[in-house]
């Protein structure tokens, strides 16, 4: 529970103001989940419990679905904001030959970038991925300080990957049949998949530092963080 509401439900209704999307579906094999959903109103599908990722159960879900492509948004980011999601899509329909895209924004703080609950990523020139990582990448070799000389800016020490992703329907259930690999199951990140078999994945930057929830100081600072955000809409409104 956040602000007395189901996490899912933030995350759900968030999804539901992206004018990009047609329809939001909560996919889940929890009926406890299913309740929460059902309860605010929310459409929901049932899956099987075998499913290895969340990619795999979006699979089954989309199998049954009559769409050109489909975006996941996970369910730990109760506060993605709408047009994160928009910016993950547009590359996509401006360029049919990209199968798989997601979003990254600048990390600030070095607690944050040593964390491996936090998945950094680095793109090539074109924008596409190179690799996704628990650790700390690019490691930096030389000592480096934490603001610039020059502009006394923060420094960024690399790049926070957020937990969405855009799928051509098609690309998505090849994905789905793919072996795992040796990196997916090392790091637990299932967008190395794609990488080992030679996918492109585009990464669009935003400036969404959404809180994803994935421990319980995690659950705390999303409360924090929606106790500020209502307060400085309050504010706005007086």
């Amino acid at each position: 529970m956040i602000g007395g509401r189901p996490m899912i439900q933030h995350v759900y209704e968030n999804a539901a103001k992206t004018p990009v999307l047609d329809r939001v579906i909560v996919a889940t094999d929890d009926r406890r989940v299913q309740s929460a959903v059902r309860k605010f109103g929310g459409e929901v599908m049932m899956t099987s419990k075998l499913h290895r990722s969340g990619t795999d159960r979006l699979a089954e879900v989309a199998r049954k679905l009559k769409a050109d492509w489909l975006v996941n948004v996970q369910g730990d980011l109760p506060f993605l904001e709408s047009e994160t999601i928009s910016r993950a899509v547009r590359p996509m329909q401006k360029n049919r030959s990209i199968p798989m895209g997601t979003v990254c924004s600048p990390i600030e703080d070095e607690a944050e970038w040593r964390n491996p609950n936090i998945v950094k990523v680095i793109k090539d020139a074109s924008g596409f991925a190179i690799y996704f990582s628990r650790a700390m990448i690019p490691y930096p070799r030389n000592a480096i300080s934490q603001t610039s000389k020059r502009t006394g800016k923060k420094r960024v020490w690399g790049f926070r990957h957020l937990g969405l992703y855009v799928y051509r329907k098609e690309f998505l259930l090849e994905f789905a049949r793919l072996r795992p690999t040796v990196l997916e199951q090392t790091e637990s990140l299932e967008q190395l998949r794609a990488l080992h078999y030679g996918y492109r994945i585009f990464v669009s930057d935003v400036a969404d530092r959404s809180v994803e929830v994935d421990t319980p100081a995690d659950l705390n600072r999303a409360k924090r963080y929606l106790k500020d955000l209502e307060g400085r809409h309050g504010r706005s409104k007086n």
